[in-house]
């Protein structure tokens, strides 16, 4: 990694973690805010989150074109400006209707804020260093919104509306702070792995049409669905019905259970990446999904009553954190090869792609919550089954990949040539 790449990347990384730092801050106390502070009730809480996620679907498919065309900078600085307003926007707002049009604004931005800045790490990485770069991310996002969240909880207090507007206003400056960041980064060139990714000329069609036809990437789309679904689609919806209904779990024990998956992470992040840096992404991806049927396991255990209170708090802590090294095995693998496969010119969009489909597995995981609460037993089932297909899908991705795809450690020792990222030029509109 050149002086350019190691100085912009130092810039995106305390960006994206100062980002963090000012989202932890609000999202614990979101639906508190809009149902009680507010006095809205539960459905217009509800009616905030889904928002978040119809703004999100919206938003991403036309993300990935215009962050190939213009570049990921003016994008992650026009989300960043319009999530700064919507934040703001909400902890001004004492209507439904505002808080909706906030809602909308502050998750789009957050959601085109994801592919922008991942083609920025990539832009800015080789593949060799590209690993490193996005564990790190994980890792600073993960120790940011932990800490916002816990000054947040500090802060709070459900008689002062005002001490929400004030956890709202830090979270709009934040993103101004990321805005500003950004605007310093000098990009620098992009290396990408010769000939593992070959653009195609002769093929006509849209960005879209171009992907999907490309069958790695349609599996690891597929595979990336599978596992936010079966993973973060369940925390706070599915998994928390199942704990506080079958398995007798108390808020204050959930709290310590989503407490000890952050802290899974932030202790488990760079001892599993000296691990898993030098093994093939494929294989890494399918021990993942065994550990989560291993979490699942353990999830059930605390949900069958046969041992006591404590047994079953401990079992289900336990779970919590057998996802969350789940995850620390999973981000320095699935984003850089999302950018592995990305042939020269596509990386915004397979970016926003694959950023599309983790929006949707999260929109769906409450479909869980009715499974968890009434057929406990059956809900855990489902989801070792699901867990399973991970490791299934895994090493059938295995098979679409090439040698350095798989195991970018290959490439240690060798030249890996520079592609010159295009200054963006403005679109011509015909007459």
């Amino acid at each position: 990694m050149t002086k350019v790449m190691g100085a912009a990347m130092r810039r995106i990384q305390a960006g994206n973690a100062l980002t963090a730092f000012g989202i932890g801050f609000t999202v614990p106390f979101l639906y508190i805010y809009v149902a009680q502070v507010r006095g809205l009730g539960s459905m217009a809480a509800t009616s905030a989150f889904v928002a978040f996620a119809v703004s999100a679907l919206v938003a991403l498919p036309l993300t990935g074109r215009v962050i190939d065309r213009r570049g990921p900078v003016p994008v992650v600085i026009g989300a960043a400006v319009a999530a700064s307003a919507g934040a703001l926007s909400l902890g001004l707002s004492t209507g439904i209707v505002p808080i909706l049009l906030s809602a909308l604004a502050l998750g789009a931005g957050q959601a085109v804020m994801q592919p922008a800045l991942a083609t920025m790490i990539v832009w800015c990485s080789t593949p060799g260093t590209r690993t490193r770069a996005f564990a790190l991310q994980f890792f600073m996002q993960n120790l940011g919104l932990g800490i916002g969240g816990l000054i947040g909880g500090q802060i709070v207090d459900e008689s002062r509306p005002a001490s929400f507007t004030l956890l709202f206003g830090i979270e709009a400056v934040m993103f101004l702070v990321l805005a500003g960041v950004i605007l310093t980064v000098r990009i620098p060139h992009a290396p990408n792995i010769k000939d593992a990714v070959p653009r195609d000329e002769s093929r006509s069609g849209g960005a879209w049409k171009r992907l999907l036809e490309h069958k790695a990437m349609v599996k690891l789309l597929v595979l990336g669905f599978v596992i936010f679904f079966a993973c973060y689609g369940q925390f706070e919806s599915g998994l928390a019905a199942f704990g506080t209904e079958a398995a007798g779990i108390s808020p204050s024990t959930l709290g310590f259970a989503l407490a000890a998956n952050t802290g899974a992470i932030v202790v488990a992040q760079f001892v599993v990446l000296k691990l898993v840096e030098k093994r093939r992404r494929s294989r890494v991806i399918a021990l993942v999904g065994l550990i989560w049927t291993g979490a699942w396991v353990i999830a059930g255990f605390s949900g069958l009553g046969h041992g006591s209170a404590m047994m079953a708090a401990a079992a289900f802590i336990t779970t919590y954190a057998l996802f969350g090294i789940g995850e620390a095995m999973l981000s320095p693998t699935l984003a850089p090869l999302v950018a592995d496969l990305a042939p020269e010119g596509s990386v915004g969009q397979y970016n926003s792609a694959f950023a599309l489909v983790k929006q949707m597995a999260l929109a769906l995981g409450p479909l869980g919550v009715p499974l968890g609460a009434g057929v406990p037993m059956l809900y855990i089932g489902v989801f070792i089954v699901v867990s399973l297909g991970i490791a299934w899908l895994a090493l059938r991705l295995g098979k679409q990949l090439s040698a350095v795809q798989d195991r970018p450690s290959l490439l240690k020792g060798e030249a890996v040539p520079a592609v010159v990222v295009p200054a963006a030029e403005p679109e011509r509109v015909p007459a």
